[in-house]
């Protein structure tokens, strides 16, 4: 879910064409539930294949990626591995949400209310192993690198970024600004519902009057993924109490310099490789049209422009000798 930044961060538009030739890290997981949730049937029900199985992160992946990439921006998704032990509880009230949900999805199509009965379908969304593993085999195919971190995806993304390896973070969370990334894009969705907008981390702290561990201060007063926040506190009333020294003075309900840490000191690896390669097409259509029931010639269209796409990544490289 992520820390609620939305009303006190500043942002600066930003345009398609200023990405293009530049390496985005996304945090997969982030990214394969908004495909759960969005990419379904008028009454909610998800994408499925011949033998039930879901298949709307797939399209997400194929369809989203190749549209980046054709816009010339190079992504590398970036999986979770084992969550921290702060997170467990978070992770148990989302399920609990969702079995909620999934009994309102019910009902409301019982009683004919297929614009609500989208609505709860979207807040439904599981992501099983199976799902996680499909997800990298068709990356794979398509010849997009995947990063597995060995905790938070997205603090594994920030690490790519720090490192060289991407520009900056691609994701419609604000966390990567806790961890520490210089650069977040948000609107990469490719919805229409999002504005492309960057978030700069040395300007944000600037224009708010904060170091990085006072925003993560603001974070945790506000509620993050590894604890429940203050009731009655958003975020304009957090930065106030983070400006005026108080935030010592508050009962937080957590042990404040353990969620610090997940932010300041997270959990990453170096043990990662980095590489865009050549689709394979008829590996592309083995798995998405004969396993899970895509249109083999939608599937061959994308293969196509998709290794266009790589040809002029190609040409950009050697045209930086000349």
């Amino acid at each position: 879910m992520g820390v609620n930044l939305k009303d006190i961060i500043p942002h600066e538009p930003i345009y398609f064409e200023d990405l293009k030739g530049k390496v985005i890290a996304i945090d997969a997981l982030n990214t394969l539930y908004q495909f759960l949730a969005s990419i379904r049937q008028h009454d909610g029900t998800p994408l499925m294949d011949s033998q039930g199985r879901v298949t709307s992160h797939l399209s997400g992946i194929l369809y989203r990626t190749g549209r980046l990439m054709e816009l010339g921006i190079k992504p590398i998704y970036v999986f979770d591995g084992k969550p921290p032990e702060l997170k467990k509880r978070e992770l148990q009230g989302r399920s609990e949400i969702k079995k909620k949900a999934e009994a309102e999805w019910k009902k409301a199509l019982e009683d004919g209310r297929t614009e609500d009965a989208r609505k709860f379908a979207a807040r439904t969304s599981r992501m099983t192993t199976e799902m996680r593993e499909d997800s990298k085999k068709l990356l794979g195919l398509m010849g997009i690198p995947f990063v597995q971190a060995p905790s938070e995806g997205e603090a594994q993304c920030v690490h790519l970024c720090n490192s060289g390896d991407a520009w900056a973070v691609g994701s419609q969370d604000y966390d990567s600004l806790l961890l520490g990334s210089e650069k977040l894009v948000r609107g990469l969705t490719l919805s229409g519902r999002s504005e492309l907008e960057i978030i700069r981390l040395d300007r944000a702290l600037e224009g708010l009057g904060l170091t990085r561990q006072q925003l993560v201060d603001v974070a945790i007063l506000i509620g993050t993924d590894f604890n429940s926040g203050v009731k009655g506190i958003g975020p304009k009333k957090a930065l106030k109490i983070v400006r005026e020294n108080k935030f010592n003075s508050i009962d937080v309900g957590c042990d404040v310099d353990e969620v610090r840490e997940l932010f300041l000191k997270p959990k990453v690896t170096d043990d990662y490789e980095v590489q865009w390669n050549s689709p394979q097409a008829d590996g592309m259509v083995e798995f998405l049209s004969e396993e899970h029931s895509f249109s083999e010639e939608r599937i061959r269209k994308a293969a196509g422009n998709l290794s266009d796409a790589m040809k002029e990544f190609s040409q950009q490289s050697i045209d930086k000798w000349f």
